[in-house]
């Protein structure tokens, strides 16, 4: 029970990183490379930001990371985009002429970019879901209670500013 309750918590942030994944391979499609690598370079970044996206969502779902906040997400991203990206490079690269560290600290710094767009749309797709789930799930009916208090709290900080 435990196991399927995070897994409808990882569904998300799961499907999210795997479209994200997927369309590097749109992106190496376009800079001219074969199918086949296309093909590769997709599926090697879409499994692992589709693992990492998967668990932001049950270590939301459990209290690690709160509705709302950047700070903590950019951080874990910062951890979790460079590795993937590594493993795309190490699967279906050409190599990083820079080296490891260069490579790395390089996929660092445009994670950031990367967690914004992540979080924005988990922010978008996530409270549907819980509606959807909270049913059958007490983990998700905690976390969809604390996105409407996130909601009513920045309801009435607009209300004030009027």
């Amino acid at each position: 029970m435990i196991g399927r309750h995070s897994f409808e918590l990882a569904l998300p942030g799961a499907s999210i990183g795997a479209v994200a994944g997927a369309m590097a391979g749109g992106l190496t499609l376009l800079a001219g490379q074969p199918i086949g690598m296309a093909a590769l370079s997709a599926l090697a970044l879409a499994a692992p930001l589709a693992l990492f996206g998967g668990m932001y969502g049950v270590l939301l779902g459990h209290g690690v990371f709160r509705p709302g906040t950047f700070g903590p997400v950019g951080l874990y991203w910062m951890a979790a985009f460079p590795l993937s990206r590594l493993l795309q490079e190490s699967v279906a690269g050409i190599g990083m002429a820079d080296g490891v560290p260069l490579f790395l600290a390089y996929q660092a710094m445009i994670s950031l970019g990367f967690a914004i767009g992540f979080l924005w749309m988990h922010e978008r797709l996530m409270p549907h879901w819980l509606v959807r789930v909270a049913g059958g799930n007490p983990v998700a009916s905690e976390l969809l209670e604390q996105y409407v208090r996130y909601a009513q709290m920045m309801q009435a900080r607009k209300g004030a500013r009027r």
